[in-house]
C-alpha cells in the first residue's frame, strides 16, 4: 500500500506560540503563518501584447509602477522588477493560475514559474504591527509612505523578504520569506512581541 505523504508548512510548529504572542498582547500585534499561498512568478515585456493578455486573464492590470501591488478578488500582484511580477493567490490554485497564464501568453515570450513552496508567508498586524517591523526594517513604515497598494522588496533582521501592507478592510502586513529563514524570523518577531507583552512567555517543551 503506497504511503501518501503530509504536507507540512515552514512554521507549523510555531502556531501556538504566535498565538499564544497574540493573545498576551492583548491584540497589539497578531502573529500568524498563512500558509501555502499560491506564487507564480511571472516574466515578461510590459509593453508587449503578452501583459495585456495576463490582465485580462487575471481580471486585473499588471503594476507598471515600481514597487506597487493591486488586488483583484482573492489575488494579489505585486511588482518585483520592471519584466517580473508576483502572482499570490488561495492557497491550492496554483496550477489553475498556471494553465490561465499560459493559455493567455500563448506563443508570446514570457516565463510563468510555480515559486510557491519556495516561500512561506506570514501575516503581522494589530495596532502596533508597523512598530514592531520598523524594529528590524529600514523602510519607512509609516502609512504616507508604505500602505495598501505598495510592496517592497527588502530585509527584516537581516532576512530577504518581500513586505506588502494589506488594505483597511483587512489590516497589517504580509511577510513573504523564504522557508528556509523562516524560523529564523518567527523566533525573532516573537522575541520583537515581546515588548508588546506584560508577562513571558513559556517556551515550547
Amino acid at each position: 500500500m503506497a504511503e501518501t505523504a503530509t504536507r507540512t508548512s515552514p512554521l507549523a510548529h510555531t502556531g501556538r506560540r504566535f498565538a499564544a504572542a497574540t493573545r498576551a498582547s492583548g491584540g497589539a500585534v497578531r502573529l500568524a503563518e498563512l500558509p501555502f499561498l499560491a506564487q507564480i512568478t511571472v516574466r515578461l515585456d510590459p509593453k508587449g501584447p503578452a501583459a495585456g493578455a495576463v490582465g485580462l486573464a487575471l481580471g486585473i492590470a499588471l503594476p507598471l509602477e515600481p514597487n506597487t501591488a493591486v488586488r483583484g478578488g482573492e489575488l494579489a500582484v505585486l511588482w518585483l522588477g520592471p519584466d517580473e511580477w508576483l502572482l499570490v493567490g488561495p492557497a491550492g490554485t496554483q496550477a489553475g493560475l498556471q494553465s490561465r497564464l499560459r493559455a493567455a501568453i500563448g506563443d508570446e515570450h514570457a516565463a510563468v514559474v510555480d515559486v510557491s513552496a519556495q516561500r512561506t508567508t506570514l501575516l503581522v498586524a494589530g495596532p502596533s504591527a508597523r512598530d514592531l517591523l520598523s524594529h528590524g526594517c529600514s523602510l519607512d513604515l509609516h502609512p504616507r509612505s508604505f500602505s495598501a497598494g505598495r510592496c517592497a522588496q527588502t530585509t527584516l533582521a537581516r532576512a530577504q523578504v518581500v513586505l506588502v501592507p494589506r488594505d483597511e478592510h483587512r489590516p497589517g502586513f504580509w511577510v513573504l520569506v523564504r522557508s528556509s529563514f523562516a524560523g529564523y524570523l518567527a523566533d525573532w518577531l516573537l522575541d520583537a512581541a515581546s515588548e508588546y507583552i506584560s508577562a513571558p512567555l513559556s517556551q515550547p517543551t
